[in-house]
């Protein structure tokens, strides 16, 4: 029997069909200071090339993940097969100058350019704002001469389909969502077994029309590869104190026999209000993993468990120290 595709949502108010798992590659671009390790282009070029054989037709990239090499790195393996694989969406965001942090217009013109001639395409199906908090002045940002009126300008252009905002803390996020028409939203790490700091802005969101993509289920990744081999949090090295609630979730997992990767992963899936979630992956084994976790069979005894545990509703974020290469 062929296996079960994976369901589709329509973004938001848009035509646009879209998975319900996108894969996220900012590790592709060989980020070691976020994720602690490195991702050679080989691998890189294979996980993408998984990618787009398999059943997800929707990834997200940005300008500044590796300083460009992420983008790079899909590009290339897009003009190796002659395009992307028919129906297949991208998204991926403006981003501030790495060096002066300025996110005027002019700037967010150059990073959409830069990252059409990198991916290698005329056109960006979804295309985000990112991380205004990091710029210079978040005022100058939204501002009559800045980034975000730029955003809209490009749509109106007929160079993108659908514009989001992808920033961090939830509260820098909110009053933009209440003034600008966003077509999505893409929160990370804030809305996980661990944290549900994002849950009011989902709620928002919603109400709405706005397509929430879910980023980061796996709260940096410990949630795929355990609290012991990966002792890590929100891309930060953990104390036992934030391990704690990874691992009573693991412990559940266990007597389940279910891996905590794919309660993880179904946690934000099953969300009614998640139009998709963005898994990052760092090689080809993962791509295919996370297919598997998605079709996990897992008992509403465990699910009634998991939603037992307490749960952090502070900005998981809140200390950490971001690093775009």
């Amino acid at each position: 029997m062929p296996a079960e595709p994976i369901p589709m949502n329509l973004l938001g108010r848009t035509n646009l069909p879209v998975s319900k798992i996108c894969f996220g590659t900012s590790s592709l671009g060989d980020m070691l200071g976020t994720y602690g390790y490195g991702v050679d282009e080989g691998r890189a070029r294979d996980t993408i090339r998984a990618i787009f054989s398999g059943p997800v037709n929707f990834l997200d990239t940005s300008r500044i993940y590796g300083f460009g090499r992420s983008e790079e790195r899909i590009g290339d393996v897009i003009r190796e097969r002659g395009g992307l694989p028919e129906g297949f969406v991208v998204s991926t965001k403006l981003d501030r100058d790495p060096e002066t942090n300025r996110f005027d217009a002019a700037q967010a013109r150059r990073s959409l350019e830069e990252s059409l001639k990198a991916l290698g395409l005329e056109r960006i199906d979804i295309l985000h704002l990112h991380d205004p908090e990091h710029a210079d002045s978040l005022e100058s940002t939204v501002g009559p001469e800045g980034a975000l009126p730029e955003l809209f300008r490009i749509k109106e252009e007929g160079l993108v389909k659908a514009v989001g905002l992808a920033a961090g803390s939830v509260e820098i996020m909110m009053p933009l969502l209440r003034e600008w028409d966003f077509d999505a939203l893409i929160t990370h790490n804030r809305f996980t077994l661990t944290n549900r700091n994002a849950d009011a802005m989902i709620d928002f969101a919603r109400s709405r029309g706005i397509a929430v993509l879910n980023a980061a289920p796996y709260a940096g990744g410990v949630l795929a590869k355990g609290s012991t081999a990966y002792p890590r949090y929100v891309y930060q090295q953990a104390s036992e104190e934030a391990l704690d609630p990874v691992r009573r979730i693991e412990a559940i997992c266990a007597r389940h026999d279910v891996p905590p990767g794919a309660a993880a992963l179904q946690f934000s899936m099953r969300d009614e209000r998640i139009t998709s979630t963005i898994c990052g992956v760092s090689k080809p084994e993962r791509v295919e993993q996370t297919i598997e976790w998605a079709r996990w069979s897992i008992p509403e005894a465990m699910w009634e468990e998991l939603a037992s545990l307490p749960f952090s509703t502070e900005d998981p974020e809140a200390n950490r120290q971001y690093d775009a290469g």
